[in-house]
């Protein structure tokens, strides 16, 4: 069985003591808790939709570069 971290350390799921074969998780089973909720959209960043892109981002590409395959 792994050892407990210190108890300083929390499972951030269950709030049980971490161990560290599943750092910072208590067990297999919370850790694939927390990435179903990654996977599901449960966490997420959250943005301002009123917040104007700036004439220098790229990061999306117009309707028309967008067409040129």
């Amino acid at each position: 069985m792994a050892e407990p971290v210190p108890p300083l350390r929390k499972c951030p799921i269950c709030r049980k003591a971490a161990v560290e074969a599943f750092k910072p998780f208590c067990s297999k089973r919370c850790a694939d808790v927390d990435l179903n909720r990654w996977l599901t959209g449960s966490y997420v960043i959250p943005a301002r939709d009123d917040e104007p892109m700036s004439e220098d981002d790229n990061s999306v590409p117009s309707y028309d570069q967008d067409d040129d395959f």
